[in-house]
């Protein structure tokens, strides 16, 4: 087999990205890629064409066309198993198939078709392997950052604690009454002392100001003040590089701390009554099945920030059918809730407190039930000659959630480089540090029920285990919702904000 060139074109014949394997010119390649269109025969399907002198082995990319340029003589099915492995280094490098796309990665791609074909001939490598080629992963690159960084660290903290000394000293002096290191002395020195200690009160603390007295003149020489300033010197110097490595010096200032003493203000919408339904999902199953055990925890709770509207009640519309417990307040009347649910107080004449969070309902649903698990994970690591090939999918079995800002973690072995992803729905990172790759999808609901994610790379079965999720959503998991407010006489309506919140507290699979 002698491979002359590899390229990706459009249909028309525009080399977007060619790689050339023996000595050719440009016009000779622009010339082959650009007689290629005409010479498909559109009534059939074909995987090459032959002219004269040299053979095109293709496979259609969407709007695309991956070519092989041969000579005559080369084994066609070498040949067409080569052209299988550009077809899938292509997508590694680009999300979308389209020119743009491959412009912008065309670098990424001619190294990777160096690593498939070398002078004409292709090498024996597989998908992973080229992945681990280009990334050029170094263990000791890996370590030597490793140490870099401690080094880094532990002279942070040297820092921090030098000037945390010097700052307790200063302190020290003040209250004994002595001159504080960096004030004080006379002279030209004194001079030198004074405006290194400016410096340092600016940035870590600011002491009272001394008052100023006259000081006889003392003839010039070597004096401690001098020594004072240098120790004035080396705390600024301290403080400079706390900064540019991006440590904050707070100066206890009585600015500063009228700024820091500000509150957040509240949400925009809040009502004078507003309730947040609040739910947190612990969940463990197996990585063959069966739920081990899950706990949802909700709770309504309660902010009345009106005196006018403290005597209210609450209507309740329970519509679960998973057989979850309920429990109400102490000072809530269980009677009137279990036959009518309707939160409020026991003594009608009494208020909810004012500005004060209160719980008033919580509910717990305990189960081994599979079918109450609100999104299934189904992990398959199966081995191969080269390691590991996995498949992942998700289901979403609670239509009526909307889950948002899904990520799935699965652990991979360290120091076998990065996965290489085959399918995949929504999007992906792998983090090298923590030898996790995460699957990441921006919304899950009952348009976008299902999804899967391929990957291959060294390893075994084991090492993609345990498997944890993360999720936020605006509904609750348990079917529980306020659906009115109203006045304890009279029962007329009250204008209240509510948010509701499912969360996850722990969500794996063993």
């Amino acid at each position: 087999m002698v491979l002359l060139a590899a390229a990706v074109c459009t249909k028309a014949g525009k080399a977007i990205v060619s790689r050339q394997f023996v000595e050719m010119t440009r016009t000779r390649i622009e010339g082959l890629l650009a007689a290629f269109p005409k010479l498909m025969n559109t009534g059939k399907q074909h995987t090459f064409v032959e002219t004269d002198s040299v053979r095109y082995v293709y496979q259609p990319l969407e709007k695309l066309y991956m070519v092989l340029i041969t000579t005559k003589n080369s084994n066609i099915l070498e040949d067409l198993e080569t052209l299988r492995l550009f077809s899938r280094v292509i997508p590694e490098y680009c999300r979308v198939l389209e020119e743009a796309e491959i412009s912008e990665h065309c670098f990424d791609l001619i190294f990777a078709f160096d690593e498939i074909v070398a002078l004409g001939y292709r090498e024996n490598v597989n998908l992973a392997q080229i992945r681990t080629f280009t990334e050029m992963d170094s263990h000791e690159e890996k370590v030597f950052r490793a140490v870099r960084e401690t080094q880094e660290r532990e002279a942070k903290a040297e820092m921090r604690r030098k000037a945390k000394e010097l700052q307790q000293a200063r302190r020290d002096a003040e209250r004994s009454g002595k001159k504080a290191p960096g004030f004080g002395g006379f002279g030209s020195g004194g001079m030198t002392s004074v405006s290194s200690g400016s410096i340092i009160t600016d940035t870590i603390v600011e002491p009272e100001k001394p008052k100023i007295t006259p000081a006889p003149v003392r003839p010039s020489g070597p004096s401690k003040a001098l020594k004072l300033g240098a120790k004035g010197k080396e705390v600024d110097n301290f403080v400079d590089k706390l900064k540019s490595e991006g440590e904050n010096i707070i100066a206890s200032t009585g600015k500063r701390g009228s700024d820091a003493s500000k509150v957040l203000p509240p949400p925009v919408n809040v009502e004078s009554v507003h309730l947040r339904v609040e739910e947190k999902i612990s969940l463990t199953c197996g990585r063959d099945g069966g739920l081990q055990n899950m706990e949802v925890l909700g709770m309504v709770t309660l902010r009345v920030s009106d005196d006018k509207n403290g005597r209210i009640r609450l209507i309740i519309n329970n519509n679960d059918s998973k057989g979850l417990q309920l429990q109400t307040h102490p000072n809530v009347d269980k009677k009137l809730f279990t036959a009518e649910s309707i939160i409020a107080l026991k003594n009608p004449e009494k208020s909810f407190p004012l500005n004060n969070d209160v719980g008033v309902l919580k509910w717990r649903l305990q189960t081994t039930d599979e079918a109450l698990i609100p999104l299934t994970i189904n992990c398959w690591p199966s081995e191969s000659g080269s390691g590991c090939d996995v498949n992942i999918e998700y289901e979403l079995q609670e239509d009526s959630l909307e889950l948002n800002d899904v990520v799935i973690s699965i652990p991979v072995p360290s120091g076998v480089g990065a996965p290489v992803i085959g399918d995949l729905d929504g999007e992906y990172k792998h983090d090298s540090r923590r030898n996790v790759l995460e699957w990441c999808l921006p919304v899950i609901d009952s348009n976008n029920k299902t999804g899967s994610l391929e990957f291959s790379i060294a390893g075994q079965p084991n090492d993609f285990f345990p498997i944890n999720v993360s999720f936020v959503s605006k509904r609750n998991y348990c079917d529980i919702q306020v659906t009115k407010v109203a006045h304890v006489d009279g029962d007329s309506s009250v204008r209240f904000s509510s948010e509701t919140s499912f969360v996850v507290d722990k969500y794996e699979i063993l």
